[in-house]
């Protein structure tokens, strides 16, 4: 029979340790997010809805959002055991140079509404953990700025090509004389894309207020302060700009962009160039006969053709016809650091992380960013360690199988 007695409180008090308490509040939050997606809650609840929802949302029915997500879901790891993974080297060469991760900092535009630390905090982040940051075309602080905020680190930037081409490679010029590495021409936004939840928020640079925005301001008032006592919004590489999204790209942006251009883009260029958008193989064969230094698989984080290929989906076959000749990066539905992982295992270089990036700076600024690339940096350690592997080199397509979810309908009668 089990005996009973009070318990005496020298036995409990090794095992009543009390947290000491902390009022550092914007600490205590982020230190609880432990994934992405828990960033994304934190973002969610203090940031207003249209600016929220421009980074979360994606064009039309965000149909192909989902399936991007889903799509790194849909992946089955297959472990080797008995290896030895004491030290774990998570980085390699990108374009010639050393990234401490096999990720980094994706292009964002609109970025200071978003948090108004905006790109020098993404900035910061990256020179702080070895990786690179991306300044979009735009971009809400001025090329000059960021490098100044990352000056030993590795800077990119990434160029839409405008109606008025002198404009276009007056940015390319003073990106080079920045000091920027890496250009990343985005190739596939002839037009914009249909971003409803924008539309339906009456989102617009600037910012209209709206009985619904004021009362959906009123829980979040530090965004609110944070926007009224900085410097007004506005893009840095830019004129002012007073209407929609679409409008702006649909305005300044330049439909009739070709391969011609490219090359001429390439000459103009004295560091690494990527192009950025391609969705097939054989727009990925043709950039190869540019001669460029790689491209990236991404169809815009959703952003523009709902229903695009998925890139992960593409990854292994774009880089078995043209992996040899320049690399292949990617972005799209990244979330995870066993995104990444497996993304680099089925033949990508690097990956670019965009919205995970701005879910940190939203939840937290400069803090956020660093707790969002720590998060992923932690999962990609962990998950080659699971997986046997000490290195990135070792990853290869037998550590990962895409489980078939989608898959095209066999055509009949042809």
């Amino acid at each position: 029979m089990t005996q009973r007695h009070l318990p005496k409180f020298r036995d409990l008090a090794p095992l009543m340790q009390f947290e000491k308490p902390s009022f550092d509040f914007k600490a205590n939050r982020l230190a609880k997010a432990q994934t992405v997606y828990d960033l994304r809650k934190i973002a969610k609840r203090r940031t207003p809805r249209a600016a929220f929802d421009y980074t979360e949302g994606a064009a039309e029915a965000e149909i192909s959002l989902g399936r991007a997500r889903q799509a790194f879901e849909d992946i089955e790891f297959t472990p080797s055991v008995l290896r030895n993974v004491e030290k774990v080297e998570t980085g390699w060469d990108v374009l010639g140079a050393p990234v401490s991760l096999p990720f980094g900092i994706a292009p964002t535009g609109f970025t200071r509404l978003m948090h108004t630390e905006g790109e020098i905090a993404g900035a910061h982040a990256a020179a702080r953990h070895g990786i690179p940051f991306s300044l979009s075309t735009m971009g809400t602080t001025a090329i000059e700025d960021v490098a100044a905020a990352n000056p030993n680190g590795r800077n990119w930037f990434q160029l839409y090509m405008w109606k008025d081409r002198d404009r276009s490679m007056a940015l390319v010029d003073r990106a080079a004389k920045a000091g920027f590495d890496t250009l990343l021409v985005t190739v596939d936004v002839p037009v914009a894309g249909a971003r409803l939840r924008d539309r339906r928020n009456g989102f617009s640079i600037p910012p209209k207020l709206t009985l619904g925005t004021v009362a959906n301001a009123i829980p979040r008032p530090w965004w609110w302060y944070d926007f009224l006592t900085t410097d007004a919004l506005s893009f840095a590489s830019l004129d002012k700009w007073s209407g929609t999204v679409g409008e702006l790209l649909d305005t300044m942006f330049d439909p009739t962009v070709d391969f011609d251009d490219l090359r001429w883009i390439k000459q103009q260029w004295p560091g690494k160039i990527v192009v950025k958008g391609i969705q097939n193989v054989a727009d990925a064969k043709r950039v190869a006969d540019v001669g460029v230094d790689g491209i990236i698989l991404s169809n815009h984080g959703g952003r523009q053709l709902d229903r695009a290929p998925i890139p992960f989906h593409l990854l292994p076959e774009v880089v078995k016809e043209v992996g040899s000749e320049y690399e292949v990066h990617i972005d799209t539905g990244i979330m995870s650091g066993a995104d990444v992982v497996a993304a680099v295992a089925h033949g990508a270089r690097f990956t670019l992380l965009g919205r995970a990036y701005l879910y940190g700076l939203m939840a937290g600024g400069e803090d956020g960013v660093n707790r969002m690339i720590d998060i992923v940096g932690e999962q990609v350690t962990r998950t080659m360690r699971l997986l046997g592997v000490s290195s990135l080199e070792e990853l290869t397509p037998a550590h990962v199988t895409q489980l078939v979810r989608l898959a095209p309908r066999a055509l009949t009668g042809i």
